[in-house]
């Protein structure tokens, strides 16, 4: 059984386990990554969030399928999230289906459109060319989702990387409002403004890269090599990893962690046991803030709706 006081409530009804294990990787390599699923599922982790354009859904619901076979767990238990890329924003219910039927599921829990960006229909890659954009039309774009919802193949919709006023937006002409916002927060980029306007129309704030994704090629050490994160934890005697979890929990968002490392999966879940105090969330929120994935791929001057690193974000960089 999930264990209810790890899980929020969204708007749309339903809990969610607030530790997500996370699947990207740059190697994503089928094995290695059906092996850490199932070594997850044993520790506890029951939210699995992947995506199309990470390839790892086949691998997901291939570790899963097997999961709830042999009786490890029940699919009411786990919480699946993936993401429609941009250049699936044609037809959010046709791509849904497929990924369904790469994931041999029949519905996902959340399913979120991964950026405010369309492409080509074409455009299966993560970096996008200049001639791949296409102009974002995010009503025809939520309506899909909307269907998709409609239709059963998701029990709830939302976004990633969407700023406060696309929110906005977004809100003027959803039937549905997002049930979650699934974006980078860490406690070196902390999201004050975005958590509020979420939280004002009972948007649930999913944190990735909550360590700031060391890991990663992309990613950065910055966050558990801070030395004030790094004292945090050595007055606690925890590990700056799970201060910078406990610092996301505490602020009422989920993360989703993404590590294939037995021992640090294992420390990762460790987050929950911790307390921190009033002057350790006082220190954090001093840090100097510094946003890691920037979404410069998304930006040009000729094709994208964005030819500012601004106009992406809103200001909020």
């Amino acid at each position: 059984m999930r264990n209810s006081i790890h899980e929020v409530r969204l708007n749309c009804g339903i809990t969610m386990p607030v530790m997500g294990f996370g699947t990207f990787s740059f190697e994503n390599d089928r094995e290695t990554t059906e092996k850490a699923i199932h070594m997850a599922l044993k520790m506890g982790y029951r939210h699995f969030d992947t995506a199309r354009i990470y390839g790892s859904e086949p691998a997901v619901g291939n570790a899963l399928t097997e999961a709830i076979l042999d009786r490890t767990v029940e699919r009411e238990d786990i919480f699946v999230t993936s993401k429609l890329w941009g250049s699936d924003h044609h037809n959010p219910v046709s791509a849904l289906q497929k990924t369904l039927q790469k994931m041999s599921m029949e519905y996902v829990d959340m399913y979120l459109v991964h950026w405010p960006v369309k492409l080509k229909p074409w455009v299966s890659y993560a970096i996008p060319k200049e001639e791949d954009f296409e102009e974002l039309d995010m009503e025809s774009t939520w309506a899909g989702m909307e269907k998709c919802l409609d239709m059963g193949l998701c029990r709830c919709i939302g976004v990633s990387n969407f700023s406060s006023k696309k929110i906005q937006g977004l809100l003027d002409f959803a039937s549905v409002p997002p049930a979650v916002n699934q974006v980078e927060m860490h406690p070196m980029w902390r999201q004050s403004k975005l958590r509020e306007t979420c939280a004002d129309d009972k948007i649930h704030v999913s944190a990735y890269s909550p360590l700031g994704a060391p890991g990663n090629a992309w990613g950065s050490t910055a966050v558990v090599d801070n030395p004030i994160i790094q004292s945090i934890a050595l007055k606690h005697k925890a590990t700056p990893a799970q201060v910078a979890l406990k610092w996301g929990l505490w602020k009422g968002s989920s993360v989703i962690v993404k590590s294939f490392n037995q021992h640090r999966m294992k420390d990762n879940m460790g987050s929950f046991d911790l307390k921190l105090d009033d002057q350790d969330f006082l220190q954090i929120d001093k840090l100097e803030e510094w946003k890691i994935m920037r979404g410069e791929f998304l930006v040009n001057e000729t094709t994208s709706p964005y030819r500012k690193i601004q106009d992406l974000w809103d200001g909020e960089i």
